[in-house]
């Protein structure tokens, strides 16, 4: 086995493990042992639909152990990395469950992601491996993925579902089920992962700069689903609508399509939210339970409104997280879908709090909930570190036993946010009620969340100050009534230059940038505002461009 991940990752302090042992939250299980218990307990109940794909519990495990001895086969190793950039389909079920069998360790990439970013986390995870659809709305991913392989030294190999290219492999072929079921699964069981390998990669939000790649191993993902799945009473019954980029830790794993499958239910696969086709899958397949966020949610609550109509009935649960939910929203969710609301605040780093389904009206409509589990630790702090009292707004820490420690090979950053006891700070400003529950107030990091995808302000502006006629950028959050905030760059220029928003996009889209962090106003000033110690002063940037769009939103020049 490499040792790459090992030496890369941050471990947890040898007596807390111990202690997540005894009290039973590590098992030491790997993940795919528990799909193989489902399967063993309800081998013929259906496990996975994608359009007219329809795989039970037995065939979704066959497809699992043959996938993961093909990869085997390919020369892939115990803890090498698979870049996997698939959008939601039976394909990116079926290769992530063979990677947690194999040991192979999968860096969840996401759909929109580009040049830029694949290639920066093909580097930094020294990946084997990149998985991805032939191509999604004209674009090739197969194209982009070659290109990724030639200029990533580690890696040997390009997965494609679609129309393959010569010289690339056939996901779909490995993906096929065994020729014999018993031989893939006498092999795979020889060479199981432990409960402290690795299991996969998440991404961070990327507060600064390019996402850090998280290490989620076998034991703490195992912990993070059954808790969370606890809270959400996911059981065989169970039906879930993925509609989420399912690389996200959200819909992959609080509970999502794994905390289904680990109950026996039935995951259903979707690539967009669009209300339209949502709604008829809902109907269709008897879905109980989907996630979203908060402009989905928005969305949802519109196009039922305008159409009304009985495809809902079955809808019991819809969980909203990503970013905050406005109260006037929550309280629409109930009355107008017909499900319960859960508030799902969490992070990709582990904490994950969410309101309970028997809570008040108040509690679920009105807080972003409390941790999923006991041993979730949380403090909320001032400027200084002090802890605050109850009912006053702070920056949360927070660890336990499915906070990982640090991120992977990023020790500068673990620095600044990890604590020397293990408290991880996420940036989020969050208030704590009496009763345990939270209210999320905003962020004290550089960031701006665009309707749950999270875009580092640094990481623009560094991409910006490449252009010959910017002298200072600063990208901001401005508001936006469908997304929460968008992307706003204010900038100062060189003497009788002119820039303008177009020619910020096109230089991003040609860079590679993923569409979503692409600005989406431009302000051009004389002077950027600093505070008293020479910060660019983003408060006041926020302020100004809230004004600019209550006086007008078209203008791009104030």
């Amino acid at each position: 086995m490499t040792s790459h991940t090992r030496e890369g990752a941050v471990p947890w302090p040898p007596e807390d493990a111990a202690m997540y042992r005894a009290k039973g939250y590590w098992e030491d299980k790997p993940l795919g042992a528990y799909i193989l218990d489902t399967a063993d307990h309800f081998p013929d109940q259906v496990a996975l639909v994608d359009g007219d794909v329809r795989m039970t519990y037995r065939e979704l495990t066959d497809r699992m152990d043959a996938a993961a001895a093909r990869l085997l086969d390919l020369g892939l190793r115990k803890d090498d990395r698979v870049l996997v950039q698939l959008p939601n389909c039976w394909q990116f079920t079926v290769l992530t469950l063979a990677c947690f069998r194999s040991g192979i360790v999968p860096v969840m990439a996401l759909p929109a992601h580009r040049q830029f970013e694949l290639s920066y986390l093909a580097e930094l995870s020294e990946s084997r491996a990149i998985a991805v659809r032939d191509s999604i709305k004209d674009f090739s991913h197969q194209d982009l993925a070659n290109h990724i392989a030639q200029v990533t030294p580690s890696m040997a190999h390009v997965l494609v579902s679609g129309q393959v290219n010569a010289g690339n492999v056939d996901l779909d072929a490995l993906l096929a089920p065994a020729t014999d079921p018993a031989a893939a699964r006498i092999q795979l069981d020889s060479i199981a992962p432990a409960g402290d390998d690795p299991a996969c990669f998440l991404l961070s939000g990327g507060t600064t700069g390019l996402p850090k790649l998280i290490t989620r191993t076998h034991n703490d993902y195992a912990y993070n689903i059954k808790a969370t799945s606890v809270v959400s009473n996911v059981t065989a019954k169970t039906v879930y609508l993925g509609t989420l980029p399912v690389s996200h830790n959200f819909p992959l794993a609080c509970p999502g399509i794994l905390g289904v499958l680990f109950a026996g239910g039935r995951v259903v696969m979707l690539p967009s939210p669009e209300p339209g086709k949502a709604f008829a899958t809902i109907k269709n397949e008897g879905v109980t339970l989907s996630a979203a966020v908060p402009a989905v949610a928005q969305r949802w609550i519109e196009y039922q409104q305008e159409h009304d109509g009985d495809q809902l009935e079955t809808l019991e649960v819809l969980q909203v997280g990503g970013s905050r939910l406005a109260d006037e929203i929550a309280r629409k969710v109930k009355p107008v879908l017909g499900a319960t609301l859960q508030q799902v605040f969490g992070m990709a780093e582990g904490l994950i709090n969410m309101t309970r389904l028997d809570d008040p009206d108040d509690v679920i409509c009105m807080t972003q909930g409390r941790p999923v589990s006991e041993a979730d630790e949380i403090r909320i702090v001032d400027e200084a570190g002090n802890d605050l009292p109850d009912g006053v707004p702070g920056a949360i820490l927070t660890r336990g036993p499915y906070t990982p420690r640090g991120y992977y090979k990023a020790a500068e950053h673990n620095l600044r946010a990890f604590t020397p006891d293990g408290w991880y700070g996420s940036g989020d400003i969050v208030e704590r009620r009496p009763d345990g529950n939270l209210i999320v107030q905003g962020r004290d990091k550089d960031m701006i969340n665009r309707g749950g995808e999270k875009i580092s302000a640094e990481e623009i502006e560094s991409l910006v100050y490449r252009l010959d006629a910017v002298t200072l950028a600063a990208a901001v959050s401005m508001p936006d009534p469908v997304l929460g905030e968008k992307l706003c760059l204010f900038v100062t220029l060189k003497p009788g230059a002119e820039l303008t928003l177009a020619d910020i996009q096109e230089s991003l889209r040609r860079t590679g940038v993923a569409a979503f962090k692409i600005p989406e106003k431009l302000v051009v000033v004389d002077e950027i505002p600093t505070t008293k110690v020479g910060k660019i002063n983003k408060k006041q940037l926020r302020e100004d461009v809230a004004h600019l769009l209550q006086a007008s939103t078209s203008t791009t020049h104030p």
